[in-house]
């Protein structure tokens, strides 16, 4: 007994608090304000944030070591082309305002002289590969990436892009609110062209070219079927499918040979780029490639562009009020472009080794709970089940850092003009990409920083990743109660888990090939599961008359429901042979488990960018993470004793049962 309350003392106040909680709101009518309404209530999102919560505290405490690396790094005498003189030489040349004020626009005066020079089809496409080359992807989207199809090769892809606003939507829509924010957008456009001596004038011919850009682009949801959005062809079959389109000169320009095959994502939209090329005269080509380099580069050109750009993307798409303070605008900008040789510095201060070992065990647990859950599902035929337990077997695992860093070698990073640094870690990235044609798939390579609080699955990679950024308190504490430590971290291990058996992910093999494993059967009986997810979460308003569309968040709400019952399971199994842990500030392990799980997504945030991301983002806003897959445990409602008929315990019928 005596050991249990030294325990329970230890262990009061680890990964969630009582003082969040708002406990005149009922458990089962809304788990989310029950959980941190208290929070909520005494919380005003800061001027400089469009939303506030969990996220940003931790980004404060990791942006701190940064700031603090990046600063020492600015004064030392590093040796050229180590990490620190890097990282040191991009914080300085950003910081320094004065510096970039006199300059002006004079650092893209090649680039603009190179747009200056294109008249026609051939000179558009070698100007287009330029611009792409450092990061302004005008036009369409062109990347070397992992095959889908053929997981141990890479390929280059083709597709939309070279929208200036973040959804096709936002010009084919014609609600007043969408209208209104097109024209907002047109004297954005306008101003910022008259800010670098172009007539504001040619907006109109911007727009113009968006638009047309826009009506040939595929939904978001749409974008959500990957057999949709692959499309092997050879040389000759593009050739054929978009015969305006002169991606040979496009390659030419980059200095790489023709394919065998490429990956096109979108051929109608190719085809359509192909005709505008043809058809749009040269000067409205220029107009909009001009705006596009100044949209890339703003953040790192005078004041009038820099404060310009953010009144549209910041106040007017998101509801921001103030910028983030320069040293942090330059710190997101060096953790985007050199990130490892800034986490290098990062990892070596912040993530200790045993962190890595709890969580490397905490996964296991996980996939084991896993495996026994598709062990027993009754709806699934053997054959599949044989095929998910070999995907799950196969489930790479990276935790904290990498175990081979990037090689910086070939940045060239000086104490020059700060758009010309931003420029070139671009330049180096898009080449490194590059590079990696006809070499075998590097598996060593991480497509997050190690400071970045997040997590991801790849499925051409078969992989979850988990930076050493997000394994900090509240998600995670190694000295914290088990069953908090599972609510939080475990449930997002337990998400990205998941990912890999969504509407998405199931579709790729052990291998990380897009190929079919299910019987015919089997995938009707997932399908059926899973539209009862869509249609439970389109039926969520995040404000008055504005539903979430239940098919574009389809794949994170079924991992979140996903997430939490294997990571349940795993808690359970932990919790074999260790000394039970009773009640914490009056709450059972249980019900700590679901507190844990709700601290994850305390989170304030504005009413533009709710709007904004209810027609961008595939997550749903925190609040129904929360109550969403909550409302469908059995486990739930036995913790705080939900009955029928309460808002948190949806009928049987209409509970979706995947994993």
């Amino acid at each position: 007994m005596l050991a249990t309350l030294v325990l329970n003392a230890q262990l009061a106040y680890k990964g969630f608090s009582p003082a969040n909680m708002d406990v005149s709101v009922k458990p089962c009518q809304d788990f989310f304000d029950y959980a941190v309404g208290g929070w909520a209530k005494r919380t005003t999102i800061p001027a400089e944030y469009e939303g506030y919560g969990v996220d940003q505290e931790i980004d404060t405490r990791t942006h701190q070591i940064l700031r603090e690396i990046m600063e020492a790094a600015a004064v030392a005498k590093a040796a050229p082309g180590s990490e620190a003189q890097q990282v040191g030489d991009f914080y300085a040349s950003g910081t320094d305002e004065a510096g970039i004020e006199q300059l002006g626009l004079s650092p893209l005066g090649p680039l603009l002289a190179r747009i200056g020079d294109v008249k026609d089809a051939a000179s558009l496409a070698s100007v287009l590969a330029d611009l792409h080359r450092m990061g302004a992807f005008a036009g369409f989207s062109f990347s070397v990436e992992q095959d889908d199809k053929e997981s141990s090769r890479y390929s280059m892809m083709l597709g939309q892009g070279g929208l200036g606003l973040p959804d096709r939507d936002y010009y084919l829509k014609d609600d007043a609110k969408s209208k209104e924010l097109l024209a907002a957008y047109r004297a954005h456009v306008a101003r910022m062209l008259g800010l670098a001596g172009f007539d504001a004038k040619d907006a109109d011919r911007v727009l113009a070219l968006e638009t047309r850009l826009a009506r040939a682009s595929m939904t978001r949801v749409e974008l959500r079927d990957p057999n949709a959005i692959y499309h092997a062809m050879t040389p000759i079959q593009l050739r054929s499918a978009a015969p305006g389109f002169p991606v040979e000169l496009y390659l030419k320009t980059l200095g790489v040979p023709t394919p065998d095959h490429y990956v096109v994502r979108q051929p109608a939209f190719l085809a359509e780029l192909g005709c505008m090329m043809q058809e749009l005269p040269a000067d409205q080509w220029r107009v909009y490639l001009r705006w596009t380099l100044l949209r890339g580069a703003a953040t790192a050109l005078p004041k009038a562009f820099d404060q310009e750009t953010f009144a549209f993307y910041g106040t007017r798409l998101q509801g921001t009020t103030a910028q983030h303070p320069r040293w942090k605008r330059v710190m997101f900008a060096a953790d985007h472009g050199l990130g490892e040789a800034l986490g290098k510095l990062y990892v070596q201060r912040a993530f200790p080794a045993s962190s890595k070992a709890k969580v490397l065990e905490m996964v296991e647990n996980l996939r084991t709970a896993l495996k026994v859950r598709i062990g027993g599902l009754d709806w699934m035929s053997p054959p599949t089940k044989a095929k998910a337990q070999q995907k799950l077997a196969a489930m790479r695992v990276k935790i904290g850092y990498p175990d081979v860093w990037r090689d910086y070698a070939r940045l060239q990073i000086r104490r020059q003009a700060y758009v010309l640094n931003l420029l070139e870690t671009r330049r180096f990235e898009f080449q490194r990409r590059l590079d990696y044609l006809g070499k075998p798939i590097d598996r060593n390579e991480w497509d997050m920083t190690p400071q970045t609080n997040n997590a991801y699955y790849s499925p051409t990679m078969n992989e979850i990743v988990f930076p050493a950024g997000i394994l900090q308190p509240p998600y995670f504490d190694a000295s914290a109660d088990d069953a908090v430590n599972y609510g939080n971290i475990g449930a997002t291990i337990g998400h990205e888990m998941t990912h890999g058996f969504d509407d998405e992910g199931r579709q790729y093999d052990a291998d990380g090939n897009l190929k079919s494993w299910w019987t015919a059967e089997d995938e009707k009986a997932y399908n059926v599961r899973s539209e009862l997810v869509a249609k439970q979460f389109d039926a969520y308003e995040p404000l008055p008359g504005l539903h979430l569309n239940g098919h574009l968040t389809l794949g994170e709400n079924i991992a979140d429901l996903g997430g939490l019952k294997i990571s349940w399971d795993a808690w359970k199994l932990s919790q074999k042979g260790k000394v039970p842990v009773g009640k914490i500030e009056g709450f059972t392990p249980e019900q700590r488990f679901f507190l844990g799980y709700a601290e994850t997504w305390r989170t304030l945030t504005r009413e533009e960018a709710t709007r904004m991301r209810t027609v961008t983002d595939p997550h749903s806003p925190a609040k129904f993470r929360v109550n969403g897959p909550l409302s469908n445990l059995p486990e739930f409602f036995e913790a705080f004793g939900c009955k029928d008929g309460d808002p948190m315990k949806r009928s049987e019928q209409a509970r979706p049962a995947i994993w």
